[in-house]
C-alpha cells in the first residue's frame, strides 16, 4: 500500500463520526462517482447491485472478481476522494478466496469495502473478515454487512439480539464498522448503534430520518444503497414512456448539462494523460 493510499485509508475512517455522519449516494461507474465527488462528498461509496445492473447482471453475486475489481479500479483512478467499494459476499466460495479479492481492491485503490453475510451463517462472514484482515492488514475499512433486518431474518422480537450477536462477532473477527440495512426506526438505531463498539452504517431512503437525525442517536455513516443508480434508472424509464407515448420530453428537464458532465470526464482523462 503507498503512502498515499494509505493517507486515503486514514482519511476515510476519520470520516466516521456521529457528530456528523458520514453520507454516501452510492456510484456505479465512473460518470456517477465523479458527479458525487463534484457535489461535495468527502468519499465514494459503490453499490453493488448499480455495478453489476451497469455490466448486464442481476444484483446477488453474479459479477466476477474481475469485472467487479476493474469497476473499482476505474472509479477510483478518477475521482480524487476515498472510496469504499461493495463487494457483496466477497466474489469467493470461502475465505481464501474473499482474501484474495480483498488483496485486489486494495491493489484498486480502494480505502474500504463492504462484505456482507446475507443468509449465510454468522461463522461464513466472520471467517471471511478474518482472511480479509489477515491478507491486507489494518490499512482498510471493513464494513461488515447484517442482512437480519433487509431480509427479515429470524423472528421480529430476537432480531435485535440477533444482529447485536452478529455485530460483536464480526468486530471480533476484525470489522471496523457495522452496517445494518433495513431499519431506519430511531429507536432500534439508537438500540444498535449503543450495543455495537464500532461505527454503525444505515441505509436511508424516502420517508426515512435525515441524516443528521440519525447522527443524534450515534449514526456514523449513512449510505443510498442502490438507490441512486434505482432513480437513474426511472429517469430513463420515464423519458422513454413519455417519448414513445405522448411524443414529449418533459423528462429531459433536469437533465445534467452535456458541457458540465464532459467536463468532469475529461479532467480525469487529463490527468491521466500526463501521468
Amino acid at each position: 500500500m503507498t503512502t498515499t493510499q494509505q493517507d486515503s485509508v486514514h482519511a476515510f475512517r476519520a470520516l466516521h463520526t456521529p457528530a456528523r455522519p458520514l453520507a454516501l449516494a452510492n456510484a456505479w461507474d465512473v460518470a456517477s462517482a465523479l458527479i458525487v465527488e463534484s457535489a461535495g462528498a468527502p468519499a465514494i461509496a459503490t453499490t453493488s447491485a448499480g455495478v453489476a445492473w451497469s455490466l448486464g447482471c442481476p444484483d446477488g453475486d453474479a459479477l466476477t472478481r474481475d469485472e467487479a475489481v476493474a469497476a473499482i479500479s476505474r472509479i477510483t483512478a478518477a475521482v480524487t476522494v476515498p472510496v469504499t467499494a461493495d463487494i457483496e459476499t466477497g466474489y469467493g466460495d470461502g475465505p481464501d478466496a474473499v482474501a484474495e479479492t480483498v488483496r485486489q481492491v486494495v491493489a484498486a485503490g480502494a480505502a474500504g469495502v463492504n462484505i456482507e453475510d446475507g443468509t449465510r451463517p454468522p461463522a461464513d462472514l466472520a471467517a471471511r473478515l478474518a482472511a480479509a484482515r489477515d491478507a491486507v492488514g489494518a490499512d482498510l475499512f471493513l464494513n461488515a454487512r447484517i442482512d437480519t433486518y433487509l431480509f427479515g431474518l429470524g423472528e421480529d422480537g430476537t432480531r435485535l439480539k440477533e444482529t447485536l450477536e452478529r455485530a460483536h462477532r464480526y468486530v471480533e473477527a476484525g470489522a471496523d464498522g457495522i452496517f445494518v440495512p433495513g431499519v431506519t426506526d430511531l429507536g432500534t438505531v439508537a438500540a444498535l448503534a449503543a450495543g455495537i463498539p464500532v461505527p454503525l452504517n444505515v441505509m436511508a431512503g424516502p420517508g426515512a430520518p435525515s441524516v443528521a437525525e440519525f447522527g443524534a442517536v450515534g449514526v456514523a455513516r449513512v449510505s443510498l444503497g442502490s438507490g441512486v443508480a434505482q432513480a437513474a434508472y426511472a429517469a430513463a424509464r420515464r423519458a422513454a414512456q413519455e417519448l414513445l407515448g405522448t411524443g414529449g420530453y418533459a423528462p429531459l428537464a433536469d437533465a445534467v448539462d452535456f458541457g458540465e458532465l464532459n467536463g468532469l470526464l475529461s479532467a480525469p482523462a487529463a490527468r491521466h494523460s500526463s501521468e
